[in-house]
């Protein structure tokens, strides 16, 4: 085990690994921008590095930067949490080659994985279902892409190859509207990713999202902890995430997630990751891969008893899998609301200064958050200020815990978007599951915002 780690990421899933460092008897060394000087996992650290100013290139997106911390504290691996570096494989391979190790995949499969054409191909060799769509890169021809897009059927959608979290895809309903899309999707690319490539999938109407958690070390062990239903979403950010996901019987999860593990196998995958799919009328089609551990990974840890982030530090360390898939056994259900600083309903931004707060307790209750009375939101980054989980022998409790949990939550000072998160919770459809990745964004456009 090592004795040392630097945590290269801010926010809830910094103190989370540190948490989970502490467990071990790792030292953890936190790396800090100025605007995050305050952090409670700074106050709590063995060491803390401050790496730069706020804005993100300059900080936590600067690979020299993190670098050079693990080298003053004597780091022996780094763990890149989730969002900024964590998907990066260039980072990954600096990160070995300055000799350290890299908690997470080896550059090889994020490389693959992070290229949604290269990772689509995987897995049909895998033996995973893909959405119908273009065999790979769309070509230049505007005869050839209108041709597989005939083959596709309408409607399509154009995906770049190296997005990611929402951005970088159009939805085409004409033969009129699809070239134009195409270039417009590949300019947009190439901006946004450094790289133009744009592919073509069969657009599904009303599907659901529905997630395969997966944990494999470097002795081709690997296990996958059941299935998240993450459907609750807003332009394509999640917003609740539930497991197990309402309705879809144990037989498919299970054929699904036997695939999931035989390409972790196949791909020679080292770590946590997570493989998403849209599922729609019994069939599962593989969209991408996150190759790091995810925002919702507490639900699955709640079913599961499994502690993801631990994992994911032993295997880095060379152990093997603690534990076989006939010893995995889920309990229960468990659902989490994202806790945002933003308008309930205008979403927009909310930064500043939190006069109260107050977090909720009780049975099968946990809150990761960074936050305190007194802390200061900066402006600089993602809005998400925590995570509330509950945990119930079935959905009903779960679902009356959250309800119970998100009234017992008290934050002043700032905006929140937990009164959505309640109207939410007592939303019939909701209540029954299973909806799909649209609803969200319906329901919103019926009701008459809040002022």
């Amino acid at each position: 085990m090592f004795k040392k780690i630097l945590v290269a990421n801010r926010g809830e899933i910094a103190l989370r690994i540190q948490r989970a460092c502490r467990e071990l008897g790792v030292k953890a060394v936190m790396v800090y921008s100025e605007a995050d000087r305050d952090a409670k996992y700074v106050k709590l650290a063995d060491e803390a590095v401050c790496i730069g100013p706020a804005p993100s290139p300059l900080s936590y997106l600067s690979m020299p930067a993190i670098i050079s911390a693990a080298e003053v504290t004597d780091a022996e691996a780094i763990h890149p949490g989730y969002g900024f570096l964590s998907e990066n494989a260039d980072f990954a391979e600096r990160v070995e080659k300055s000799g350290f190790q890299f908690i997470g995949p080896s550059p090889e499969s994020i490389r693959i994985m992070g290229d949604k054409v290269s990772a689509k191909q995987a897995m049909i060799k895998a033996g995973v279902p893909c959405v119908p769509g273009s065999d790979g890169e769309l070509p230049d021809d505007p005869v050839q892409i209108r041709r597989i897009a005939k083959a596709v059927g309408y409607p399509v959608i154009i995906k770049a190859a190296g997005g990611g979290g929402g951005r970088g895809m159009r939805v085409v309903h004409t033969e009129a509207a699809l070239v134009n899309a195409v270039q417009m999707t590949k300019a947009e690319a190439a901006a946004a990713f450094g790289n133009p490539a744009v592919y073509m999938e069969k657009y599904l109407q009303n599907p659901r999202h529905i997630e395969i958690q997966v944990l494999a070390d470097k002795f081709k062990n690997a296990v996958y902890l059941g299935e998240r239903d993450c459907s609750m979403q807003r332009r394509h950010q999640k917003v609740i995430e539930e497991a197990p996901a309402p309705g879809i019987p144990r037989r498919l999860i299970e054929r699904i997630g036997e695939r999931c593990v035989a390409a972790c196998k196949k791909i020679g995958y080292r770590g946590a990751g997570t493989f998403e799919f849209l599922f729609e009328n019994g069939e599962f089609y593989f969209i991408e891969m996150n190759t790091r551990v995810q925002v919702e990974h507490p639900v699955t840890e709640m079913i599961s008893g499994v502690d993801i982030v631990k994992t994911q530090i032993m295997v880095a360390a060379d152990e093997k899998l603690p534990f076989t898939q006939r010893q995995i056994e889920l309990r229960g259900h468990a659902i989490e609301c994202r806790i945002n600083a933003e308008d309930a309903y205008k979403f927009t931004p909310s930064p500043g200064r939190i006069t109260t707060w107050h977090a909720p307790g009780g049975p099968g209750v946990r809150v990761d958050s960074h936050i305190y009375t007194n802390y200061f939101v900066p402006p600089n980054y993602d809005s998400m200020i925590g995570k509330l989980i509950v945990h119930g022998d079935t959905r009903e409790q779960a679902l009356a815990r959250m309800r119970t949990a998100l009234l017992e939550t008290v934050v002043e000072g700032i905006n929140t978007n937990i009164p959505l998160h309640k109207d939410l919770m007592v939303d019939a459809k909701f209540m029954e599951g299973g909806t799909n990745i649209h609803y969200l964004e319906e329901w919103l456009q019926l009701r008459n915002p809040k002022r």
